[in-house]
């Protein structure tokens, strides 16, 4: 698990290419102060598994699923990177639950200065877009942001000066793609309450029996 705190930007050294998947090496600083074969790391806010280590970069595997589904494939060498190791027990939680299994990618539309802050709006399709809210949060190439403004095809946040200097963001341009993970909170809430639909196909009736027996 993640919180969206990026703790580096890293830098791709390497790709070595197969024909349905790929492997990545990574250059960075911070994150090999413990850093083991195994671990995980979100890169661009996707979780990826530790293979290979060397003193200063890492390799890890990324399979035909992850090219599909989020922005790695368009990676070259040079390109920046977000990176997070996965949360320690005892370390501060100061974004939100992050798993690292992106949901989909968005595109850059506009992104717009005012003053210190940076504002960016993001399409989406309606599969993504129907778990983000207003003030709720997404992760935005493993970016823990907060929702400024919704809308029914795109998505809005206000990007403060630390965020614009400790990640990649405003190193992308409009048209560009994004990894999106959305907060997992509200794709537990849609499944419980669909799989309670289908086994109470009847029309609910809230009485006060209704509500005792439901534990209120």
């Amino acid at each position: 698990m993640f919180t969206g705190i990026v703790e580096e930007i890293g830098i791709v050294t390497k790709i070595m290419k197969g024909q349905n998947s790929s492997v990545l090496s990574i250059q960075g600083n911070r994150i090999f102060e413990d850093l083991t074969l195994g671990d995980s790391v979100a890169v661009n806010g996707v979780c990826l598994t530790v293979s290979g280590l060397n003193r200063q970069s890492f390799d890890a595997d990324t399979t035909s699923e992850t090219l599909a589904r989020t922005s790695l494939g368009a990676l070259r060498t040079g390109s920046s990177v977000n990176l997070e190791r996965a949360m320690s027990a005892n370390g501060r939680f100061g974004g939100h639950i992050v798993t690292g299994h992106v949901d989909g990618t968005g595109i850059i539309s506009t992104i717009r200065r005012d003053e210190r802050t940076v504002w960016i709006t993001f399409t989406a399709g309606p599969e993504i877009l129907k778990y983000i809210v207003e003030k709720g949060s997404i992760a935005v190439d493993g970016i823990s942001l907060t929702v400024a403004a919704v809308t029914q095809d795109s998505f809005s946040v206000a990007i403060i000066p630390h965020t614009e200097k400790s990640t990649t963001l405003l190193m992308k341009s409009q048209g560009e793609r994004v990894n999106l993970e959305c907060d997992m909170i509200g794709k537990y809430v849609e499944r419980f309450i669909a799989k309670r639909q289908k086994n109470e196909p009847q029309k609910c009736v809230i009485t006060e029996e209704y509500l005792s027996k439901a534990g209120f």
